[in-house]
């Protein structure tokens, strides 16, 4: 009897990347160890999209689209090259009208995509139609998604079997077009026999032929038995990855599932040991300067109680150490169960982990829902689409009043739509404004990346990996307190302070083009003002409001940049911007005074 065919997907070069580097690794350092996957065997790769598309211009200075391009050269024609795409998102910071997702499609097969795997993280089937249709009309096979975890201890509703047979049933009858089905648990929290009962379910509800697949981490330490029983319910591929960056918050390790299906029924393409770990051996290499946090490696056995993506746990947990609090992580965990339980079950991974995680993060450090992480609030209120199951009424109506934002049941397309803000014309008028080269990968870019994306196509981004020589340049330099700006607490309260040596004038001045933020002269009367405060702790990403300048209540004074999110800071009322109290880049720790309004 022949061997079942098991189609592996490496992910290493995308989720992989992901969930250990926070997706910050130069496309230079790792290109040979690619030309080693190629060597080995390996045909199908996870290549680009998801949260890698932007880090690439967010902390790389490098272009997605010539990174996959490059890639596609080294691989050659045959090769499958796929991506990761967020539904109405794609790979975008928002929710993507029409016109910007259909430009996803069609720039992602120009740049060398095979297939797109496209996934809505509420489960939301209206979420997944038009960009299904996108990428089939573009040419690409389009891999469908059923997003997965297991709901934290006492929460029901969602997430069984027979809610993943109404979701697959929904996809089945909207008529989108799909070339394969992939169960995704970014999480890797959903257990073994639900993982089997799914499959089989699948497997007796689609046609006959139907590629089905399995996507799961190993973050909760069950992924390879997840697989084992995928693999006896009938799945047809797998994802996995190769060390440096498989195992703990990745994907299994090639090696490890090679080793577990020996002497079974199981043909893994006809992958070898000896060239697998040939591969390994020089992924090693490119990889050797680069730090690997610890928590990368590890696998948790409390992440089924906060079920978060390796990716966004990765972040989540660097983001508590470099703000001081890594002490409220378990706080944060415990949290976790009623912002997920109360916000309606969505899925989590990317944005909707992201939106838990800040939710949490504000419970514990303001109170109960004292405040509203705006994600988590728009989610609830609707704006990314239908929830599982309905919200909580009490959190919907707090956060409408929090947000100033009325529920709504629109699609989150029609709403993208009607936004002039997410218009090709809108992002065309932008890059003439700044003077840069109208072409249709610049205006995705601009699009999908924002400000950031303006700095990359203006030269003005900047370069952020990781690296251990500039770990070591950070700990040299943290033995004693240098010029730059810091956050200092006096009686209790938080201050943003600038540091010189010597007799230096300290000078506000602008940054990156920015007003300055003029400093108040002793003998300047300034009346009672209202204190705005950083409701999480994050970087300075843009100031928009300036000292002097009239505002309305909700008008946007910064932005901040938090867990991979851009968080507006808003004005709680009208009046004038006495100070702004940070520059661009700034670290900011929750409830520091960022600005003040009178």
């Amino acid at each position: 009897m022949a061997k079942k065919f098991i189609d592996v997907m490496d992910t290493t070069f995308r989720d992989g990347f992901q969930s250990v580097f926070g997706g910050r690794v130069l496309m230079d350092d790792f290109f040979p160890a690619v030309e080693a996957a190629k060597i080995a065997g390996i045909n199908h790769f996870e290549f680009g999209g998801g949260a890698r598309f932007q880090s690439l211009y967010f902390y790389l200075r490098e272009d997605a689209f010539e990174m996959m391009d490059r890639f596609r050269k080294i691989v050659g024609p045959d090769a499958n090259l796929q991506t990761l795409s967020r539904g109405v998102n794609t790979v975008m910071l928002d929710t993507g009208s029409r016109e910007l997702i259909d430009l996803h499609a069609k720039m992602f097969k120009k740049h060398g995509t095979t297939t797109i795997r496209n996934f809505d993280a509420l489960n939301d089937i209206e979420n997944l139609k038009y960009s299904g249709e996108s990428i089939s009309n573009h040419g690409l096979k389009h891999e469908v998604v059923v997003t997965m975890m297991d709901l934290p201890p006492s929460c029901t509703g969602a997430h069984d079997v027979p809610f993943y047979e109404k979701k697959l049933r929904e996809i089945l009858d909207a008529g989108i077009p799909y070339d394969s089905i992939c169960f995704k648990d970014a999480s890797g929290t959903s257990n073994p026999q639900k993982i089997f009962e799914t499959i089989k379910m699948a497997r007796g509800l689609v046609p006959e032929g139907t590629h089905l697949r399995l996507h799961t981490h190993e973050t909760a330490g069950v992924s390879v038995a997840a697989y084992m029983a995928a693999l006896e319910a009938g799945i047809d591929g797998i994802d996995l990855a190769a060390a440096p960056v498989s195992g703990g918050t990745s994907q299994p390790d090639i090696l490890t599932m090679l080793h577990a299906t020996k002497g079974m029924n199981f043909d893994f393409g006809g992958l070898e040991i000896e060239k697998i770990l040939t591969y390994e051996k020089e992924l090693h290499a490119c990889l050797d300067d680069y730090y690997l946090p610890q928590e990368a490696t590890m696998v948790s056995p409390i992440i089924p109680f906060s079920p978060m993506p390796g990716g966004a746990l990765i972040a989540n947990m660097q983001l508590l150490r470099e703000h001081g609090i890594m002490d409220r992580y378990e706080e944060v965990v415990a949290a976790m169960q009623e912002v997920v339980e109360k916000g309606g079950y969505g899925t989590s991974v990317t944005p909707v982990s992201q939106f838990y995680f800040q939710q949490a993060l504000e419970n514990v450090i303001q109170g109960p829902w004292k405040a509203i992480a705006p994600g988590y609030g728009r989610m609830v209120l609707g704006y990314f689409g239908k929830t599982p199951v309905e919200p909580d009424p009490e959190i919907v109506k707090i956060a409408s009043e929090k947000l100033n934002l009325l529920p709504t049941t629109k699609k989150a397309i029609d709403l993208a739509d009607a936004d002039p803000a997410k218009s090709l014309e809108s992002w065309i008028n932008r890059l003439k404004n700044e003077d840069i080269e109208i072409t249709e990968e610049n205006i995705f870019i601009a699009a999908a990346c924002h400000d950031k994306g303006i700095s990359f196509l203006k030269g003005q981004s900047k370069l952020d990996v990781m690296k251990k020589e500039d770990m070591k340049e950070d700990c040299t330099k943290g033995k004693s307190m240098g010029n730059g700006n810091y956050t200092v607490v006096v009686d209790g309260q938080k201050f943003s302070v600038q540091v010189a040596e010597g007799d230096a004038d300290i000078q506000v001045v602008a940054v990156e083009g920015e007003a300055a933020a003029a400093a108040p002269t002793p003998n300047a009367p300034i009346s009672d003002g209202i204190d705005i405060k950083a409701l999480l702790p994050g970087n300075v990403w843009k100031i928009v409001a300036n000292p002097g300048q009239n505002v309305h209540e909700g008008d946007v004074i910064m932005i901040l940049e938090s867990m991979k999110m851009e968080i507006d800071v808003v004005a709680p009322k009208g009046g004038v911007v006495q100070t702004i109290n940070v520059a661009t880049n700034d670290k900011v720790v929750e409830g520091q005074v960022v600005a003040v309004i009178g």
